[in-house]
């Protein structure tokens, strides 16, 4: 879309969110509000409606009757998967507002809500639409007078909980698979961020979505979270957000149904450079690329960077320079290339870890202030600090802004050994031109995905999600429909 600051200004001047939760196929006002305030400038955005065990277990009740009688989970494959793509064509028709909904509510630059995170959405309802009837059950041999089936069934009702770094495209990833597999969905997005979700949900409908099939309950983790957690009527639960959060989830299913939790965690994923990389000009590059895309808010930022010592210098002030040009500003001009933090109490947290590490005896390079304070906004200066300890809270805490460790190494098994050396196993780096170096060290890497001389690449294709105390369970690929069916096998004799 080629719009420049003013049209969106003018675009966000007349817009008018709805905040009403959407359960079973129409608006819920609900009895309680909570205000939802732009990061831009500091400004109230819009009144929304807060979700508690009453919204929750209406929610419920609607997913349940719709997956027990409804005609969903009976439809053809074929034909739910051509609703599906009606989905993504009607996203596709509100793409500016929904690009426009997400830039004001978290902060991130519209360009890149409007051409990435907007862009996966509409990849991945396409996808799943498509692949909804090309599943195939299986029908092992067996004894000449038997006959054995072996079926993939939707799992029941969905809650899926996800979170405001991206708020569309992470729901997209659990929304679609559970719906192409014929479940019916509960989706409790953060309240940092819950108008993008509120109007997805308004556009499934009119895309052909039946009533219950898809709801939407906004508020806050300790009790609409909590509510959907531990509600009997959910049969699994799909959480991405932060490993504190998720063990709470794993306790709801203890203390509820034994529901299924998958979870997509945190990260503080290593990027390895090595001096015989491709091009070091282009791995500092992305580096700087990796950690300030989106304000550094992504589980699988490269936050670690662990650098050869031969090459270490060169290439840390290549990313120190990028950051000092790097355009920070209001998210709605199209020139800007890092917008504001998600909220007073995120870039807060982010201060806090900042003044950590200085205390600790990291050395600041750049950044670690915050800037355009006349806005009313909350935003950061990117940040590079080195000399950090690999066993220090920097280098070893998930800090979830635009904040670089630069950890020097003399070998690559030290390498592997201070990119293991964390609770997390979410994503990594390498960038070699050795090919039986790249094959060694992703096999040695503990982490769900591993990019070797790239960041952040890949499709729909392949499954995303990690190891250790970074989940289990994948989004993304045929992978992911493994979360939202249930095997039944039944045995004939003939």
């Amino acid at each position: 879309m080629d719009a420049t600051h003013d049209d969106w200004i003018r675009r966000a001047a007349a817009l008018r969110p709805s905040g009403a939760h959407f359960i079973d196929g129409r608006a819920h006002e609900g009895a309680r509000t909570f205000t939802v305030v732009s990061p831009r400038d500091g400004k109230a955005l819009a009144e929304v409606a807060d979700g508690g065990a009453a919204e929750v277990d209406l929610a419920v009740a609607a997913a349940r009757r719709a997956f027990d009688e409804g005609p969903w989970p009976r439809l053809a494959p074929a034909e739910r998967g051509r609703v599906l793509l009606r989905v993504a064509d009607l996203i596709e028709e509100h793409r500016a507002d929904l690009a426009l909904t997400v830039s004001l509510e978290m902060g991130k630059p519209v360009t890149d809500a409007y051409t990435i995170e907007l862009r996966a959405l509409i990849t991945t309802f396409r996808w799943y639409g498509q692949l909804a009837d090309k599943l195939t059950d299986e029908s092992p041999h067996t004894e000449p007078d038997s006959l054995a089936l072996v079926t993939r069934e939707p799992t029941g009702v969905v809650g899926a909980v996800v979170p405001w770094n991206f708020p569309l495209t992470l729901a997209g990833w659990k929304i679609a698979p559970a719906l192409a597999a014929g479940c019916t969905v509960v989706l409790k997005p953060s309240e940092k961020s819950p108008l993008s979700a509120l109007l997805l949900a308004r556009i499934a409908a009119a895309a052909g979505l039946p009533p219950g099939v898809l709801n939407v309950v906004a508020g806050d983790g300790p009790v609409t979270g909590r509510a959907l957690g531990l509600h009997p009527g959910v049969d699994v639960l799909a959480f991405t957000g932060s490993t504190a959060v998720g063990r709470h989830y794993l306790r709801y299913a203890a203390d509820s149904n034994l529901k299924r939790v998958w979870l997509e965690l945190g990260g503080k994923s290593p990027n390895i450079i090595l001096p015989d990389a491709p091009d070091l000009a282009a791995a500092a590059a992305t580096a700087a690329w990796g950690i300030f895309f989106n304000q550094g808010e992504m589980c699988t930022a490269p936050s670690r960077l662990l650098v050869h010592s031969s090459v270490a210098e060169q290439v840390t002030e290549a990313i120190v320079e990028r950051a000092r040009t790097l355009r920070v500003g209001d998210p709605l001009d199209p020139e800007t290339e890092m917008g504001a933090l998600a909220g007073q109490d995120h870039l807060d947290r982010v201060l806090g870890h900042i003044q950590t590490a200085v205390d600790a005896g990291a050395r600041l390079r750049t950044g670690g202030e915050r800037t355009l304070l006349e806005t009313g906004g909350t935003y950061l200066r990117p940040t590079v600090f080195d000399r950090v300890d690999p066993g220090s809270a920097l280098a070893r805490e998930e800090v979830f802004g635009p904040v670089l460790s630069v950890l020097p190494f003399d070998d690559i098994d030290e390498a592997v050994a201070l990119a293991n050396a964390t609770e997390y196993g979410l994503a990594a780096g390498l960038w070699t031109s050795d090919l039986s170096t790249a094959h060694r060290v992703s096999r040695a890497l503990r982490a769900g995905t591993v990019w070797v001389n790239c960041y952040e690449e890949g499709d729909l294709t392949v499954p995303f999600g990690g190891m250790k105390q970074s989940g289990n369970g994948r989004d993304k690929s045929a992978h992911a429909l493994e979360k939202y069916t249930e095997l039944k096998t039944t045995w004939i004799r003939l």
